[in-house]
């Protein structure tokens, strides 16, 4: 098979448990706008995406919490500017008390220049707000693998 064209990521659909609570934080913490809401038959959900792109669907179809011990999604991260891009959200994140895999700013490995915040959102899905350089000298809290892999 031959390939055409070269495949991107379109958008990421997540199930949630509580549709509300997933818009406040991924819309209020996160920056993303709601871009359309259905609900069909108590079948909630929602687009969400910023400057009318598509980004994340989330879905109310949840019967618990993110299980990380199960085959699916890792993570998912989000590249953002500067590293002082990355530290604003760290701060917001903060303010509302959400949990963090590590505390602050981290290298994705040792000596690399790349690094990132890792934090879950109200469903425990694991996230992450990263950058492509700027993190060199910053911590790394996992010594024989990268950072993003086991939090």
């Amino acid at each position: 098979m031959t390939a055409t064209s070269t495949l991107r990521t379109g958008h990421i659909g997540l199930n949630v448990t509580d549709l509300t609570r997933s818009l406040a934080f991924y819309g209020e913490v996160l920056g993303f706008d709601v871009l359309g809401e259905g609900n069909d038959d108590g079948r909630r959900f929602a687009f969400l995406g910023q400057d009318g792109q598509l980004t994340l669907t989330l879905w109310q179809q949840a019967d618990g919490a993110y299980a990380p011990g199960l085959a699916g999604l890792h993570h998912l991260a989000w590249e953002a500017g500067t590293v002082d891009e990355v530290t604003a959200f760290e701060a917001r994140l903060r303010e509302r008390g959400i949990d963090f895999a590590y505390d602050g700013f981290v290298a994705h490995g040792e000596g690399a220049g790349s690094g990132g915040i890792f934090f879950h959102d109200p469903d425990g899905t694991r996230l992450e707000i990263c950058v492509p350089t700027g993190a060199d000298g910053a911590p790394t809290p996992v010594t024989d693998a990268p950072t993003c892999g086991f939090f």
